[in-house]
């Protein structure tokens, strides 16, 4: 794993759920230390009470200044302009961002820092920090994001990959489609807590209070439930089938009222992270059900390794990165396809947590894809020493081509 190096990370808010990016800085800062920059926004505001209660939120935590969250980790929330599809924001952005990072760096006493981004919006500030490498980790198509400008999304990550040294993708469409922007491409898909999900396995460990009355079978789902979330699926399978329990976990962004008006539908709200084993240990099955758009296809949801990892049983959507793990998982198309593959899983005795699952992400853990990105970065800095004075003018830096067909072997690594 990568040791004693300082890291500027752009992710999102530190407060959120745990997503790849806090499993992946967290893993990292056990031997760095690592400026977390929270969400600097992608998608356009609207007049609306829930974003100016974000612009209310970002004021206080801007105010608050660095804030340590760990012995090698702080979090910043700076001010950013969030119409990036406007040259002036732009440029503000790229002057306020660089000035508010470049004074928390001296703070903590960082030089030639490593700037590891997930968000394209990044892209004004990111590899003008004067730092020794530049990462650009793409886990979704943030274009296809309600509420985006694509085009200048679009416009941003491009330019962003091309001046990155090295850039991780999470899903082959995703390969697919940045490989163009910057040779040094490579598939490295999420990983899972293993140990944390295997303890829905463990006899001692009670189910969640909100499902111990929970009439069985009860299917399952946990995640952020938003637009992307086929919720009008979930409403037909609890239609069809009024005795089981459909568990929801998770905040809601979108509209549910079809579900909410059934009585076999619970919809929990956002619970803590730590406690989700309790909730797998009460599923049946679980479910995936997204809906199949360009968003989707290029998405490789974390949750699928997750529902793996606590031994369960998952019927999900047909999205390529699933289909990548067909052996482990029942893939549907319709909604008779969901009820027939629930219904076997339900009377087949192959419900509920079971070791073999779990044992099948052993190989898929955040550790192992955390020294696999380790390696690269390691190998880059090992042949290019040099500590950025070309970025720092923003020139583009000629890099050695990597070729397409390199890549197999690296997504060995990451069935």
């Amino acid at each position: 794993m990568l040791q004693g190096h300082d890291i500027v990370c752009f992710a999102n808010d530190w407060q959120s759920d745990p997503t790849s990016k806090k499993h992946i800085m967290g893993r990292l800062a056990e031997e760095n230390r690592v400026l977390w920059v929270n969400s600097i926004g992608c998608r356009t505001p609207q007049v609306s009470a829930r974003d100016l209660r974000r612009v209310l939120a970002k004021g206080r935590d801007f105010l608050r200044g660095l804030r340590r969250q760990g012995p090698n980790l702080w979090t910043l929330s700076p001010i950013a302009i969030p119409f990036h599809g406007l040259k002036a924001a732009q440029r503000m952005n790229r002057f306020l961002l660089a000035a508010n990072i470049r004074l928390a760096c001296r703070r903590l006493g960082m030089r030639d820092p490593i700037t590891w981004t997930f968000v394209p919006s990044s892209a004004p500030v990111a590899g003008r920090l004067g730092e020794r490498l530049l990462v650009y980790q793409c886990v979704d198509e943030f274009a296809q994001f309600t509420g985006v400008d694509g085009g200048a999304m679009l416009a941003l990550e491009a330019d962003l990959a091309a001046r990155a040294d090295l850039v991780f993708v999470t899903a082959a469409r995703l390969y697919d489609a940045k490989v163009g922007h910057n040779p040094n491409t490579y598939l490295v898909r999420h990983g899972v807590d293993v140990e944390h999900f295997r303890r829905a396995l463990a006899l001692d460990l009670p189910v969640a209070d909100a499902l111990a009355d929970a009439p069985h079978p009860v299917v399952g789902f946990f995640g952020l439930i938003a637009d992307w979330v086929d919720v009008d699926l979930m409403a037909a399978i609890a239609r069809a089938r009024p005795e089981w329990t459909l568990a929801l976990v998770g905040p809601v962004e979108t509209d549910v009222s079809a579900l909410a008006a059934m009585p076999n539908v619970r919809l929990l709200g956002r619970r803590p992270y730590a406690d989700l084993p309790r909730y797998c240990k009460a599923f049946d099955a679980a479910l995936l059900p997204f809906r199949i758009n360009e968003l989707t296809l290029a998405a490789n949801p974390l949750k699928l390794r997750e529902y793996l990892a606590a031994g369960l049983p998952v019927v999900s959507s047909a999205l390529p990165e699933v289909e990548a793990l067909a052996e482990l998982v029942q893939i549907a198309r319709t909604p008779e396809e969901w009820l027939r593959h629930l219904d076997a899983i339900l009377s087949h005795g192959s419900a509920g947590p079971q070791a073999s699952r779990a044992d099948s992400m052993r190989a898929e853990s955040w550790d192992q894809k955390v020294e696999e990105m380790s390696t690269l970065v390691e190998a880059y800095l090992a042949r290019d020493p040099r500590r950025g004075g070309e970025r720092r003018a923003g020139r583009r830096r000629r890099e050695p081509v990597r070729r397409r067909t390199e890549l197999p072997a690296r997504e060995g690594l990451s069935p």
